[in-house]
């Protein structure tokens, strides 16, 4: 898909299904529409057997994608199960994107399971999923986005398998985002020392393999941190005026021109311009965490030098609140180094050696933090990050687990 401009991009169509992936699947689909406690619209897909006899209800959602037509949601439904893919309140946009927020919608679907038999929850987290998941899971304290104590109602799901998850939202972007900005105002900005785009670093022209030194990267990633920080540092202070804002209302007389003022403040949300997001050494230089992966990303046709300098990209709008609770890896509570210990039901985790954007060590690295007695870990040799001529084997080592476990 070609921008105006000259930008390619792909488009976001990973998780549909492929029409000959459920040729001679029979069965039923329901549409959902739940409302969240807090008022938000939870809409999904409920799949379920031919004979309409279930007793193990699957789970899928992801923050921003739409998993009612996941490319697993029939094939489960097909081997016996009961398959709720829901959309969040925040599908298709992570502009004010918050991961408190959809945790309650995920735990909204996973009651709806359970209101209709489900006697076994399962939650399948793929991709940005498995962090969600993991984070409803786990039901951890925490500051919210917006300030004060947050404790979430846990999902209590019974089972949880995480396939092609990376470590959350916030650690992605800290893999992606590009150091070498040296203006958040300016797009060209760069410290060409950090430049993975720079042929003295290391960069060969698209489609020539890069080669970047080891010394050159460990200063690359702690300035990709480094650049989160500051980014952090803007998102909190604005986030901290508007409950100076709050607080100074509730000591205002109403009708005032100082509480007109007041209630602007404390209702206005700031929101950031992130430029350059696809920025990740291992993309180009296959040396980098070797495994079986093509060169490139899944963010980009081709180049990704053109991504990261063109339309489109992950958290290039975003407010402040959205980029603390799910982009920043300092911040965000979606990070499955801190939510997996707390996973303690049967886990099994399922990593495409050929993806582009997850690490085997990232794989392993969730194995070993699972917080469960049970856990198992898949790989699928040779399979890209949307599964695609492998979704057959997945789908069989999900049905074969599952029954393993809960009939």
């Amino acid at each position: 898909m070609r921008d105006e401009g000259g930008t390619t991009t792909r488009p976001w169509l990973g998780y549909w299904p492929d029409p000959a992936d459920e040729q001679d699947l029979e069965v039923h689909r329901e549409p959902v529409t739940l409302v969240a406690p807090d008022g938000a619209v939870v809409r999904g897909i409920l799949w379920t057997p031919p004979s309409g006899r279930w007793r193990v209800g699957v789970l899928l959602a992801h923050p921003r994608g739409d998993f009612s037509t996941h490319y697993a949601c029939a094939p489960l439904a097909a081997a016996g199960y009961g398959v709720l893919g829901i959309a969040t309140r925040s599908v298709n946009d992570d502009t004010d994107l918050l991961h408190e927020g959809c945790v309650v919608d995920v735990v909204t679907a996973g009651e709806e399971l359970r209101r209709r038999g489900a006697e076994a929850l399962v939650a399948l987290g793929n991709c940005g999923g498995g962090s969600l998941m993991a984070l409803a899971q786990a039901g951890l304290e925490a500051v919210g986005a917006q300030g004060g104590r947050w404790t979430p109602a846990p999902l209590g799901a019974d089972g949880f398998i995480a396939t092609a998850a990376h470590p959350g939202e916030g650690e992605y972007m800290a893999q992606v985002i590009d150091p070498s900005v040296t203006d958040e105002g300016d797009r060209f900005s760069v410290d060409p020392e950090l430049d993975m785009y720079h042929p003295d670093n290391g960069w060969r022209p698209w489609p020539e393999p890069s080669r970047y030194d080891p010394v050159w990267l460990d200063r690359y990633r702690a300035a990709q941190r480094e650049r989160v920080a500051r980014i952090d540092e803007v998102a909190r202070a604005s986030v901290a005026a508007r409950e100076v804002a709050r607080q100074e209302l509730r000591d205002a007389r109403p009708g005032t021109a100082a509480w007109s003022e007041l209630r602007r403040r404390s209702v206005s949300v700031s929101y950031l311009t992130v430029y350059r997001t696809l920025a990740d050494p291992a993309h180009l230089d296959p040396s980098i965490d070797p495994d079986d992966r093509p060169l490139g990303s899944i963010l980009a046709v081709g180049d990704p030098l053109v991504a990261n300098y063109g339309a489109r990209g992950l958290a290039r709008t975003v407010s402040d609140r959205a980029w603390l609770s799910t982009w920043s890896a300092l911040s965000s509570h979606a990070r499955m180094a801190d939510t997996m210990p707390h996973v303690e039901v049967p886990t099994l985790i399922v990593h495409p050696t050929a993806d582009t954007e997850v690490r085997m060590r990232q794989a392993v690295a969730l194995r070993d933090a699972a917080g469960a007695d049970d856990v198992t870990f898949e790989l699928l040799r040779g399979a890209p990050h949307y599964l695609e001529g492998h979704r057959r084997e997945a789908n069989e080592l999900v049905v074969d687990w599952i029954r393993a476990r809960f009939g």
